[in-house]
């Protein structure tokens, strides 16, 4: 694999640059952050008592009989202000806590799975990007070799020595290099507006060497079970188990408190009242069981719904894990077969030209061909280290 250069145009960007301010720019990060934070502030109040209620009014004031008219007799008619406090039972104020504490795992679990899918989609865009670019520079040697024997052609032509038509074969050729690069500069622009969705960078250039295309298989099949993926299902789990300890929380009484002064005519003296309540769960089969069993049901579904995702992450590994071995077989076939044979050949062709043995439209034409292999190659090697980058980055995320 060569290292890449920078272009001129564009701010370069190295493949672990590129992954690191993906995380740092990427907007969906910052609101998964932002949601994190608010549920760490939140947590704070989960457990506390409801707010105290104040209350005020008039009691025993008589409005019909005899009292109502007599508007001069001493009367037990009072101005009452209370206050009272509501005490949610011990178990749902802890169901209350775990269910932000499990409110804060699923939005660290979410944040890290937003950084997991930013490395990953700017991983993926830097690699395109930089073999888009390695292939255009391959497009320009070999149209720049073939254009330095458009003089000679013509030369052939005017003298007589080579057939008129030759000269269209040359520009054929060189027609057929022109739109292959063309194609390559759509991809390249195409990998660049990507790459800028991450970085933030207009007009990225990929600089520096590309990833690897091993990858050590055992140890990233160890770590499936702590992809972000899988992380994330389980805080699902946790969530849907605290909703559940809240519903079973609701079989159990709360009880309130009620503190209150009353202000009476002086014959009668003012008074201070303490009243105490409690809450009779008695009619759970109707109330609180059902909401209870629908709970209980989430968080099966949550448990169920974990175990198939280990599952699809498995079998998404493996498939993964083949399309890497078979990228990286013809990968190997292409550049220890095939293109030893495209340089030999271009190679006696020249040679089979300057003894006067072949044409210059067969030099041209084993020109084209090396670079419309070399081209070949290169998306295979783009394959191989696209797929040995996605297996690093997807299974070993979390330990970046």
């Amino acid at each position: 694999m060569l290292a890449l250069a920078s272009a001129s145009y564009a701010q370069s960007v190295g493949y672990e640059e590129a992954l690191r301010a993906a995380v740092g720019d990427q907007p969906q990060v910052r609101a998964r952050e932002q949601q994190l934070d608010a549920r760490r502030q939140v947590a704070d109040a989960a457990d506390e008592l409801p707010d105290p209620r104040l209350y005020a009014g008039i009691q025993n004031l008589p409005v019909t009989g005899p009292a109502a008219f007599e508007l001069d007799r001493q009367l037990p008619t009072q101005v009452q202000v209370g206050v009272e406090q509501l005490i949610p039972n011990l178990a749902e104020r802890h169901a209350r806590a775990g269910m932000a504490a499990a409110d804060i795992d699923f939005a660290t679990a979410q944040l890290a799975n937003a950084r997991y899918m930013a490395r990953l989609g700017a991983g993926k865009a830097w690699i395109s990007l930089a073999y888009s670019q390695q292939a255009l520079t391959v497009a320009d040697d070999a149209l720049g070799q073939i254009e330095k024997l458009v003089p000679l052609a013509r030369s052939a032509v005017a003298s007589g020595s080579a057939r008129p038509g030759e000269s269209l074969e040359v520009r054929r050729a060189v027609l057929d290099v022109e739109d292959v690069r063309t194609r390559l500069e759509a991809d390249r622009e195409a990998a660049q507006a990507m790459l800028a969705r991450y970085i933030s960078v207009q007009e990225p250039a990929a600089t520096g060497s590309v990833p690897p295309t091993n990858v050590d298989v055992e140890r990233l099949r160890a770590t499936l079970k702590h992809n972000p993926e899988i992380i994330l299902a389980v805080a699902q789990v946790r969530q849907a188990e605290a909703r559940a300890d809240l519903a079973r929380s609701d079989k159990r009484p709360d009880f309130g408190v009620n503190l209150s002064y009353g202000r009476r005519d002086p014959a009668f003296g003012d008074v201070v009242s303490v009243m105490g309540s409690i809450t009779l769960p008695i009619f759970a089969g109707r109330r609180q069981n059902p909401r209870i069993a629908a709970a209980e049901a989430d968080a099966f579904a949550a448990q169920s719904i974990q175990a198939d995702r280990l599952r699809e992450l498995e079998a998404q590994f493996e498939g993964d894990l083949a399309a890497w071995r078979s990228a990286h077989r013809q990968w190997q076939r292409a550049t220890e077969e095939l293109l030893p044979l495209a340089r030999s050949r271009a190679e006696l062709e020249r040679a089979s030209f300057a003894a006067a043995r072949a044409e210059l439209v067969d030099v041209i034409e084993a020109i084209k061909a090396l670079a419309l292999l070399q081209i070949e190659i290169l998306k295979r090697e783009e394959a191989t280290v696209e797929a040995a980058a996605n297996l690093r980055l997807t299974y070993r995320e979390h330990e970046l």
